[in-house]
């Protein structure tokens, strides 16, 4: 999982607008400082191993540098975002890109913040709703992408993604989560799914601990989560923590910035 991704990159990233709880337009990132972040991260994926796909980001769409708000995508269909309308302007852009690199693309007819509310575990598909996704985009990913959905409600705008509070591990069957994030039924639904979990402190996940990129052997995440990385190492996983300051400007880790174009299609009963 995750070894094929797309990256747009940081050329233009600034905030403009204030669409989450860590956007603040008297804060700007250091553009500078921002390019040399992304490239770090785009790097590190090349040392594991991954393939790295880009799509230029536009001078008019200051947070395309987070690609996984763009779709969620399984074999060669994808069912684009539909985000909130200062971003609207990406979505021409991705679209044309998947389009144009073969895959069947579906338009989102509700709200839907793409990958960043619909982390693939195997067969099951985690689908966040609550902030920026309608719970009624849960039954299109179903039956666009074959998935059997696990729907998870975050409780609050600083959870706006699930990507925010929940990170699949693997390795094979590992999941980190921050269970204050989470409202009482989606908590007991992700005990029930028989996984090994990781339990995050609020104070790690609003650093974007969770905002991680694993696939299965190495794992790929923010510094200044030392909990969360001492718990991934002490499960053989090898760890690589990068810095995001001027990323986490605009409310996103390492994860926001990678879609994920690897999922696999449903295992067939042999």
């Amino acid at each position: 999982m995750n070894s094929e991704l797309l990256v747009s990159d940081a050329a233009h990233f600034r905030v403009d607008y204030e669409i989450n709880p860590y956007m603040h337009t008297e804060v700007q990132p250091d553009p500078a400082a921002a390019v040399t972040e992304h490239r770090a991260i785009v790097a590190a994926h090349l040392a594991a191993g991954r393939t790295v796909e880009y799509l230029p980001s536009a001078p008019e769409c200051p947070d395309m540098v987070f690609t996984a708000n763009a779709a969620v995508v399984r074999g060669d269909r994808a069912v684009l975002g539909s985000p909130p309308p200062e971003r609207k302007a990406e979505v021409p852009y991705f679209q044309e890109w998947l389009t144009g690199h073969g895959y069947e693309v579906v338009e989102a007819p509700y709200a839907f913040s793409g990958q960043g509310d619909a982390l693939a575990l195997g067969d099951l598909l985690l689908a966040g709703y609550g902030q920026r996704t309608d719970r009624r985009m849960h039954a299109v990913l179903s039956r666009e992408l074959g998935y059997e959905v696990v729907p998870l409600r975050t409780v609050s705008p600083r959870w706006y993604d699930l990507d925010l509070a929940v990170a699949v591990v693997g390795n094979p069957d590992t999941l980190a989560y921050c269970p204050q994030a989470l409202d009482a039924p989606s908590r007991l639904r992700l005990r029930q799914l028989g996984l090994d979990l990781i339990e995050v402190s609020v104070d790690e996940a609003e650093r974007f601990a969770l905002n991680l990129i694993s696939d299965g052997t190495t794992v790929t995440m923010t510094r200044g989560a030392p909990r969360l990385a001492g718990a991934l190492r002490d499960r053989g996983l090898r760890v690589i923590e990068l810095d995001t300051t001027e990323l986490a400007k605009g409310g996103g880790g390492i994860r926001c910035t990678a879609l994920t174009l690897d999922n696999p299609l449903a295992r067939r009963p042999s």
